[in-house]
């Protein structure tokens, strides 16, 4: 008998697709030409990284085209004598369709944050390649988690670095290519499907990259106002702009080793913080409507009343549990306003708790950071939207056991959720908590606690980042104290938390790889 061999067409397989490394080192050309605000800031400010930071930046340059002008580059051939083209690279995410454009999402958020990590290492500020690569992907996935204790040791421009980080990544590093390349071909439906997988994020314009550029307005504007009125308010601009940035991006990295020390930890500050990080937790398309007072009809959207109805719920019950708890009325309302804001938006800030942190507190930080924010934010977590659709489609289902013959849909905004979204919303949440346990179960492994390590996982793969609850539960927020093994699969879970899941078991389906084979 013959002996059969399996032949892939190895043509087919997305890596080998120029248009999606194109696009890569699109974004690295724009991230290096970012580097040139530190580079800057720098100089002004003396601290001698500058040229550190310009090394770096023309490190990025050289794999940016690179990847862009010869492993990217356009590919032509001819079958026959007539001269067809087999190989015709037109546009960078046109030919990028289906599964391709999952492959393209994961590729974007694993070489950026990895390149990302060239400040930290020519600037001396790191010097292990893991907490480098781990501070880059904090940064890029907005989770915030920090190898630095004291960022306020840290220089003035590797400060506005960590900041810029978090601003470019807030909205999506695809929807910024999107934003900035000027022809927008069929395939980019594809990559602004995959960069919110599974949220239905509506569109501000009918053409997708006016949509996305407005999207871009909003999220600057936000950044804008909130450093200014930081300014205003007595903070010094470094900070002002640092925390802006932190904050509307839902990052968490500060300036200071705790929040409340930024402007001497003034009411009017951590006021503004608050307001901020609820804002930064909404919709952009709602965000979008607000700046431009386009108000009107703007309470008939259901998740934005169930956000703001959880918000109020939440900080009535966290301090109504610390007041029992034996703590002042004053420092509980603003203990609880302050940390729920943190918590639902998953921007991670946080300030010193009351001395007595009661257990439902907890409990309800951890429900908090798993539901996140609403969809279509620069928050983490499962999104709020879809965790409204899970409890109206369990609650129905109640519903239906006593009366069976009654037949409920499930509706959000007055519009009927299809069966196929809510298969794919339960698989979602599924996915979610299997990347919970599996991220716990080998933190463990690594030497944390059960509590410590289901609360990393969960805070990480949420891109919370730092909490209060991870301390009040006798662990440490010290991320330089764990081991390397522990941070790559931290750094990890982050990525994972970003491309919201689909997009990564996707690029790992042995049903996709089947497709490649030839006989």
């Amino acid at each position: 008998m013959a002996r059969t061999h399996t032949v892939f067409n190895l043509s087919a397989f997305p890596l080998f697709n120029p248009s999606l490394w194109r696009v890569v080192g699109v974004l690295l050309l724009y991230v290096a030409a970012g580097l040139a605000v530190p580079v800057g800031v720098s100089v002004y400010s003396g601290d001698g990284m500058q040229f550190a930071l310009a090394a770096s930046c023309l490190a990025m340059l050289m794999a940016g085209l690179f990847l862009k002008n010869i492993v990217g580059r356009r590919r032509r051939t001819s079958a026959g004598d007539n001269g067809e083209r087999l190989f015709d690279f037109q546009f960078p995410l046109s030919s990028l369709q289906g599964v391709e454009s999952y492959w393209l999402t994961v590729c974007v958020w694993t070489v950026l944050p990895v390149a990302g990590a060239l400040p930290y290492l020519f600037t001396g500020v790191s010097t292990s390649l893991t907490d480098a690569v781990f501070e880059s992907v904090s940064g890029f996935t907005t989770t915030g988690s920090t190898t630095f204790a004291r960022p306020e040791c840290l220089p003035v421009s590797m400060l506005v670095y960590r900041a810029m980080t978090q601003w470019v990544g807030g909205l999506g590093l695809l929807l910024l290519a999107v934003a900035l390349l000027r022809r927008v071909g069929t395939g980019a439906e594809s990559v602004y499907e995959a960069e919110f997988s599974g949220t239905q994020q509506r569109r501000l314009h009918p053409r997708l990259a006016r949509s996305v550029r407005r999207m871009w307005m909003a999220y600057g504007l936000m950044t804008v106002a909130m450093a200014v009125v930081l300014c205003v308010q007595g903070v010094g601009v470094v900070d002002a702009v640092c925390t802006a940035c932190s904050t509307v991006s839902t990052g968490g990295f500060t300036t200071h080793s705790v929040g409340s020390e930024l402007a001497g930890g003034s009411s009017g500050v951590m006021v503004t913080l608050t307001v901020f990080m609820l804002l930064s937790g909404m919709n952009v398309a709602v965000l979008y409507r607000v700046l431009t007072l386009r108000w009107r009809g703007l309470w008939r959207e259901e998740e934005l009343r169930t956000y703001l109805l959880l918000f109020v719920v939440a900080v009535a019950v966290s301090t109504a549990a610390l007041v029992v708890a034996g703590n002042g009325w004053e420092e509980s309302v603003r203990y609880g306003v302050f940390h729920i804001a943190a918590t639902m938006s998953t921007c991670g800030f946080y300030t010193p708790a009351p001395p007595r942190w009661p257990l439902v507190v907890g409990v309800l930080t951890f429900a908090l950071l798993v539901t996140g924010a609403m969809a279509g934010s620069s928050g983490g977590g499962m999104k709020l939207r879809r965790v409204m659709i899970m409890v109206k489609y369990i609650a129905n289902y109640f519903t239906r056991m006593l009366h069976p013959n009654v037949v409920f849909r499930v509706k959000v905004d007055g519009q009927v959720v299809e069966n196929d979204y809510i298969n794919k919303v339960f698989a979602f949440v599924f996915l979610y908590i299997v990347f919970i346990v599996e991220g716990g179960f080998v933190l463990t492994l690594c030497g944390c606690s059960i509590p410590d390590a289901v609360c990393l996982a969960a805070a990480n793969v949420s891109n919370l980042g730092p909490s209060q609850l991870i301390n009040e539960l006798g662990g440490s927020l010290d991320y330089a104290l764990l081991p390397d093994v522990a941070k790559w699969v931290l750094a990890l879970l982050m990525v994972a938390g970003r491309v919201e899941l689909f997009a990564l078991v996707a690029v790992l389906s042995p049903s996709y790889y089947k497709k490649l084979r030839i006989k």
